[in-house]
C-alpha cells in the first residue's frame, strides 16, 4: 500500500516537473521572447561597439600625439572650414549659395519638366 502511494506521489511530481519544465521552454521560444532576447543581445552588442569605437580613438590620438612629439610639430587645432584658410594661397569663397528646390525655381524660372530634383 505504502509502495503504491510512494511511486503514484513520485510519479506525480515527475509529471508536474516535467509539465513546468515543458511550459517554460514553450514560453522562451516563443516569437516575443525571442524578439526580446534578440534586441537585449543587439543593444549589448552596440554597446560594446560604442566602448570599442572610444577605445580606438582614443588610442589614435594618442599615437597621433606621440608622432607630433617625435616629428616636432605642435598640435595646434585647424581652422573651421569655410574661413579663408581652407583654400591656402586663395581669397574666402564669397559666392553666395542660390536657393533650391521647387519654389526657388519658380521664382527663377527654371521649373523645367524633367528636372530630376522632381522625380522623387
Amino acid at each position: 500500500m505504502f509502495r503504491r502511494a510512494f511511486w503514484f506521489g513520485a510519479g506525480a511530481a515527475a509529471g508536474v516537473w516535467a509539465t513546468t519544465k515543458v511550459n517554460r521552454k514553450l514560453r522562451s521560444l516563443a516569437p516575443e521572447s525571442l524578439a526580446a532576447r534578440a534586441a537585449g543581445q543587439a543593444v549589448e552588442a552596440g554597446h560594446r561597439l560604442k566602448e570599442f569605437a572610444l577605445d580606438v580613438r582614443a588610442g589614435m590620438a594618442q599615437r597621433e600625439s606621440e608622432l607630433n612629439d617625435a616629428l616636432g610639430l605642435t598640435a595646434a587645432d585647424p581652422a573651421p572650414l569655410g574661413t579663408a584658410t581652407d583654400r591656402p594661397g586663395f581669397p574666402p569663397r564669397s559666392v553666395p549659395r542660390t536657393p533650391s528646390g521647387p519654389r526657388a525655381r519658380r521664382e527663377l524660372g527654371t521649373n523645367h519638366p524633367y528636372d530630376r530634383n522632381e522625380d522623387h
